[in-house]
């Protein structure tokens, strides 16, 4: 079965969770619905509620029950992306305008604070209070990544270890609460909820490598956004902490990036980074950390979830945008 199968085969239950977000979203502030609307029709690839769907069905699937965690992890997943472009200064996003270019930093702001609120709303509905423990929990891990990351930045001294526990804090967290949370509300096994949180934090981790791959070798057309988007703003991923280590003109590299003079010298660090033999690390990174993840389903019971999870994966594994 291919993606778009999957996708298919979760059509009904997907139109569920659409639904539900734009009820979420559905207010009588004329401007906070617009700038809402507006991150919301941005789209995306639905990919958290779809890992919430596939890991519902190891236990007692019910979509009246997994939508309520599958609408709150998406809508904070949205929120985050909005206060990131705040932080970014980015114009774009997926093509389109971001809420902060189209409005301005101060609407962004309140934009992905309301969404955020409204997530934890909905949540409520679910009454198991390790649900709420674990969601509370990933928020927090989240929110030092984010603050990690500002840190961070034009940092040349960073590490492979501190560039992956952010990474997990800021992406990998979210995508294996996904699974985990969809297991647990389905009151699936345990054994089986652990193995569903352990398959997607290794997904996610590879998920975020392979964006920061596709920052150095995607096109703008393909990523929706400039490329080299995140060395421009001082971000420093896996590509370039190999290439501040191992390049021939490393040197020239870490003077511009200690002096933050990217923008000037933008295209010859692609370049550098790009020959530097990172990229073709950081895929070597992303392929050990998918592998890892397909090991784990090899655990789960053998139902068609777990094809389809594995699908997902080797389409996550193959993309380029």
């Amino acid at each position: 079965m291919k993606l778009a199968d999957i996708y298919r085969s979760l059509e009904s239950d997907l139109a569920k969770i659409e639904e539900g977000l734009e009820l979420a979203i559905d207010l009588d502030v004329p401007l906070l619905y617009e700038t809402s609307t507006h991150l919301l029709k941005a789209g995306g690839k639905r990919i958290r509620p779809v890992f919430v769907l596939l890991s519902g069905q190891f236990g007692r699937y019910d979509i009246e029950k997994v939508k309520k965690i599958a609408i709150p992890l998406e809508l904070i997943h949205m929120a985050t992306l909005v206060h990131d472009d705040v932080i970014d200064n980015a114009a774009t996003r997926r093509g389109q305008m971001t809420v902060k270019s189209k409005w301005d930093n101060k609407i962004a702001i309140y934009t992905g604070d309301y969404v955020f609120a409204k997530a934890l709303s909905i949540a409520t509905e679910l009454t198991n209070p390790r649900i709420h423990r674990i969601l509370a929990n990933a928020i927090r891990e989240m929110c030092i990544g984010e603050i990690e990351q500002i840190q961070d930045l034009y940092r040349s001294d960073l590490t492979f270890r501190q560039y992956l526990l952010r990474i997990k804090r800021k992406t990998a967290l979210l995508i294996s609460i996904s699974c985990q949370l969809g297991a647990l509300v389905s009151e699936a096994d345990e054994k089986v909820v652990s193995l569903l949180k352990r398959f997607g934090y290794y997904v996610g981790m590879a998920f975020q490598i392979t964006d920061d791959i596709l920052d150095y070798t995607g096109t703008e057309q393909e990523l929706g956004k400039p490329a080299g988007s995140d060395i421009r703003q001082g971000n420093i991923t896996l590509p370039a902490i190999y290439a501040l280590r191992y390049s021939e003109r490393r040197d020239k590299l870490l003077k511009w990036i200690d002096r933050k003079e990217i923008e000037p010298h933008l295209s010859e660090i692609i370049t550098i980074i790009r020959e530097s033999g990172g990229i073709d690390y950081s895929r070597r990174v992303a392929e050990t950390y998918f592998g890892k993840a397909k090991r784990e389903l090899n655990h789960l019971p053998d139902l068609s979830a777990k094809k389809d999870l594995l699908e997902v994966t080797h389409f996550l594994e193959q993309r380029n945008y």
